[in-house]
């Protein structure tokens, strides 16, 4: 074995990605597919042009590279995104619904209604919301023709994107998940590790359907490449994929992703917990049929705040720009609370609104840079803080990875308003690579230390702000929020 290949199965495209024994990259290759919207606040995905897309990038990864020194595959996907088909045909009796769909939000209204919240959040460590998968099934169910009634005979499957593509791609031998994709569905009590029957019937969703639920690191089946059984022994939702893939492997790791918003997740070992501050409690990956669990913070706008001053304000051209801008400017006056769509951890509050504060005469498209770059960091810290009240643990080092890691003035802003050490990962694909991570680990391609040995490396960023202009520019920010909390209720 000389190589693990690693699908990764996100919103907008698939890729695929063969990783060496040292964690580089050998070959990559990405492609996009359809976004279907086909109502206000609806989200569609063709399941089998994901499943196309996916092996069209696996085939495009493996040319030149001998398959028979692939050792295993990897898989992580987008989370929560559910599919139903028939177990017979494999056809999709409907449009895969997106994660980001809202069409069932009335329904978890009802459902709130009912006194059900605490029943849900106790066995799930999730909220009652349109985000996850149950109410998205139930909705299949009702509203597609005859579908509850071949449910009841055992005539569907469901799964979400990482059972799909295992099935697809076993022919239809395994019908598995894992346990972190099982944790987003709002079906599996993390508790018991069970498809939990209370909420089964809650949601209206015969038990036939689901899959198996394993360990992460687990034999899924084979999937055959040019006569060559390749294992598939290695699966996990995004975040949590990306979360073994900095190594955070021990009580209190702590990793976050920027993207056009911002995943941060600590570890919390085998402790099960639920948040009295704004987290949701969710399953890491296992190696074996023990629970990690981890509390995850969501910050709405992070990235999508820099788009904005480039599309929205055009005062700026790049991404890339904003570090000299907000390295240019001495002040910290402005203060930027990107609260487009709300906010997420720790408020939930999806009334507020954004709000520029501080502007003076003398105000300019840098102070705008720094003020958004600044806000990355402040929700960042804001959802750290909320950890530390629950676990009573602060990460001695944050580990980071995403697209705007590469901004140093973001890296060493978002070092200093946290005390804390940043490490941004020497591997940007820290989400494939804790794929190919759990899978490697289950043939033998690597060991633990291994995995401990290669996510500790990359750029380090250290505190070197005073105290006090700490306090001061975290207290401002603070204030800011309070200020458009509940703004279109006030």
């Amino acid at each position: 074995m000389k190589y693990v290949l690693a699908l990764d199965q996100g919103t907008t495209s698939s890729r695929s990605l063969i990783f060496d024994s040292e964690g580089h990259i050998v070959s990559t290759a990405q492609q996009e597919f359809n976004q279907y919207f086909p109502q206000s606040g609806w989200v569609e995905h063709d399941a089998l042009e994901i499943y196309d897309t996916q092996l069209k990038t696996l085939r495009q990864a493996v040319d030149g590279v001998d398959v028979s020194e692939i050792g295993a595959i990897g898989i992580t996907n987008q989370r929560e995104t559910v599919v139903v088909w028939d177990r017979n045909t494999g056809e999709p009796i409907h449009k895969a619904i997106v994660w980001q769909d809202r069409r069932t939000a009335d329904f978890c209204e009802d459902l709130k209604e009912k006194g059900l919240f605490n029943t849900i959040r106790e066995k799930t460590g999730l909220p009652i919301d349109a985000y996850f998968s149950a109410t998205k099934v139930h909705w299949l169910l009702q509203n597609v023709s005859g579908a509850l009634e071949r449910a009841e005979k055992g005539e569907l499957l469901l799964g979400t994107i990482d059972t799909w593509l295992i099935w697809k791609m076993t022919g239809g031998k395994s019908h598995l998940t894992d346990m972190t994709n099982a944790s987003r569905t709002m079906l599996f009590n993390i508790k018991t590790l069970k498809w939990d029957d209370e909420l089964l019937q809650i949601f209206g969703i015969p038990k036939s359907m689901l899959p198996e639920v394993v360990a992460s690191s687990s034999p899924f089946g084979s999937y055959e490449l040019d006569g060559y059984q390749i294992p598939i022994s290695g699966v996990a939702g995004d975040q949590q994929a990306a979360l073994f893939g900095q190594g955070c492997l021990e009580k209190g790791d702590a990793k976050n992703t920027y993207g056009t918003g911002c995943f941060l997740l600590m570890n919390q070992g085998q402790d099960f917990a639920l948040s009295d501050h704004g987290l949701v409690t969710t399953l890491a990956c296992s190696l074996d049929e023990k629970p990690v669990y981890a509390f995850e913070g969501s910050v709405f706008v992070a990235g999508a705040a820099i788009q904005w001053l480039r599309d929205g304000l055009e005062i700026i051209e790049t991404a890339g720009e904003t570090q000299s801008l907000a390295e240019s400017v001495d002040t910290d006056d402005v203060v930027l609370v990107p609260a487009f769509v709300g906010l997420g951890t720790p408020y939930w509050d999806m009334y507020a609104r954004g709000a520029v504060f501080g502007l003076s005469r003398d105000t300019g498209r840098a102070h705008f840079a720094k003020a958004a770059l600044q806000a990355i960091a402040f929700q960042t810290r804001d959802i750290t803080e909320a950890m530390i009240k629950d676990g009573g643990l602060k990460p001695e080092t944050l580990k980071v990875d995403g697209g705007a890691t590469a901004n140093e003035y973001l890296m060493q802003f978002q070092s200093d308003i946290m005390d804390m050490e940043i490490l941004r990962a020497r591997n940007a694909e820290t989400t494939a690579l804790g794929a190919a991570f759990l899978a490697g680990l289950q043939v033998g391609f690597w060991s633990i230390v291994d995995v401990s040995k290669l996510s500790s490396q990359g750029i380090s960023y250290t505190p070197k702000m005073q105290e006090g202009k700490r306090n001061e520019l975290y207290g401002n920010w603070s204030k800011a929020v309070s200020r458009t909390l509940g703004w279109l209720k006030n």
